[in-house]
């Protein structure tokens, strides 16, 4: 288990030291909702990439990574480290374009961010506009 510890915190530490370079002109955007939307409580959010293509986490492929989705964020993660997972960084590490989000009542905001093989945000940040939908 020490061992396993000891490689997971190089591996982080190398990603982070060698950022993945983005292809100029790249961009991550909403497909759907649209900003000021209003949705019900369980939505589909479905995500556009320009520039790029979209590998699994793990993928070591030029010009490729995953989508993150940060939900009501009001400041970035740390942009030079892998992206942690929780309630608020939703990880699509399987390459996935779209997911279904449940969101209690009220106003949220949504935003991407692609993450390279190792989850850390590309250099510059591929990241989208920040979106607010409105939850019924």
């Amino acid at each position: 288990m020490k061992a396993f510890l000891a490689a997971t915190a190089l591996l982080a530490a190398s990603a982070s030291a060698f950022a993945t370079e983005a292809p100029a002109g790249a961009s991550v955007y909403f497909i759907s909702p649209q900003d000021g939307a209003t949705v019900s409580k369980t939505f589909t959010v479905r995500f556009g990439l320009t520039g790029m293509g979209v590998a699994p986490a793990g993928t070591m492929v030029k010009n490729t990574g995953h989508h993150h989705l940060l939900i009501d964020l009001d400041k970035l993660p740390d942009l030079t480290k892998p992206l942690p997972a929780n309630d608020h960084v939703k990880h699509f590490g399987g390459g996935q374009t779209e997911t279904q989000l449940t969101l209690s009542p009220g106003k949220h905001t949504l935003q991407l961010i692609l993450g390279d093989y190792a989850h850390v945000p590309f250099t510059p940040a591929v990241i989208s506009e920040k979106i607010t939908v409105n939850v019924q």
